[in-house]
């Protein structure tokens, strides 16, 4: 039988109780034993629907809460880095979700104080890089599948304008930037294996939510170019297009994959469109499995919070590039 990791919940959102929570049971390596909201109905029900245990009214009970050895954080994003900090001085391992917060310097405040709890492993929850297809297509753009790598070009967008959603909400840390933009930021330099030297932006805000709701984006690195829009108010899609010197590869659906149906990548080459299909996989199962295992082998995390600092500092960058009307250089 595998060593199971004993896992909290820091509330009951909509991500975790959709997506994170079911993937995780079905993980080789994870066992979620409570969840905690300030409305102990909705960690009541939440509880009950997933056969969680334990259940609490308030955060930090769940972290006091010596069984509990790595919690996992949903909660809105202008409270990510509270509640990581605290669970890392309650002695928890932490899984938060992206974005790691609302500014750079919240992050680098959270990293600081990471850095000070050596033995704790924290990571930001960026999904897509452990979905076979992108593990595939890092390695073919690492072995000059495609030639030199110069630009990608991708989108991700969905229709939103319900007050009361948190994507809304601009105190929460809401708008395209934050909730999704940050898919093609992570990714560029993710495939770029670099930090963009350059960013030019203009973004489109929502004169009554004053979030932004169409970010459009040019990333310039050393050895090419990145560019992107995020929407909170378009049509739902999602692409990612990535060119060589040599070739392309296209994704079918590059961000939120069915756990329960195969996707396809193609890979256009000399002329030729030569098809890869990957079984259905969640990739938060795989995502969970990975963070535990680097908690049972005590090894480094796949993806370090300094990585996640960078992200912020590229959103920053996006808005100055926006009110200055201006390239920004980093």
């Amino acid at each position: 039988m595998e060593i199971r990791i004993k896992w909290g919940v820091l509330g009951t959102a909509s991500i975790a109780v959709k997506h994170v929570i079911p993937a995780m049971l079905k993980s080789k390596y994870c066992e979620i034993i409570g969840i905690a909201s300030r409305n102990i109905k909705k960690a009541k029900k939440v509880a009950k629907q997933f056969d969680i245990p334990k259940y609490y009214d308030d955060y930090q009970k769940l972290l006091d809460d010596e069984g509990i050895e790595v919690v996992y954080i949903p909660l809105p994003n202008h409270l990510h880095v509270t509640w990581a900090i605290k669970a890392l001085k309650s002695g928890k391992h932490v899984l938060v979700e992206k974005p790691i917060g609302l500014s750079s310097l919240d992050a680098q405040k959270l990293l600081e104080v990471s850095i000070k709890h050596p033995n704790l492993k924290i990571m930001e929850a960026f999904m897509y890089k452990y979905h076979p297809q992108w593990v595939k297509v890092k390695e073919m753009i690492n072995k000059g599948a495609i030639g030199d790598l110069k630009t990608i070009q991708s989108s991700f967008s969905f229709f939103e304008n319900n007050e009361n959603s948190i994507v809304n909400k601009r105190e929460f840390g809401g708008g395209s930037l934050m909730d999704i933009g940050c898919y093609p930021i992570s990714l560029s330099r993710f495939l770029f294996d670099a930090e963009p030297k350059s960013v030019m932006a203009q973004i489109k805000y929502d004169t009554k939510f004053k979030v932004d709701i169409l970010s459009s984006v040019i990333l310039d690195f050393d050895h090419g170019s990145s560019s992107f829009f995020s929407a909170t108010q378009l049509f739902e899609n999602q692409e990612v297009h990535i060119f060589g010197t040599k070739g392309s590869i296209k994704f079918e659906i590059p961000f939120n994959p069915p756990p329960n149906k195969s996707v396809k990548i193609w890979l256009i080459k000399d002329g030729v469109k030569k098809e890869y299909e990957f079984e259905g996989c969640d990739q938060y199962t795989l995502q969970a499995d990975n963070f535990s295992l680097a908690i049972l082998e005590d090894h480094k995390v796949s993806t370090d919070l300094k990585d996640a600092v960078n992200n912020m500092i590229i959103i920053e960058k996006i808005i100055e590039s926006n009110d200055q009307e201006k390239r920004i250089y980093l």
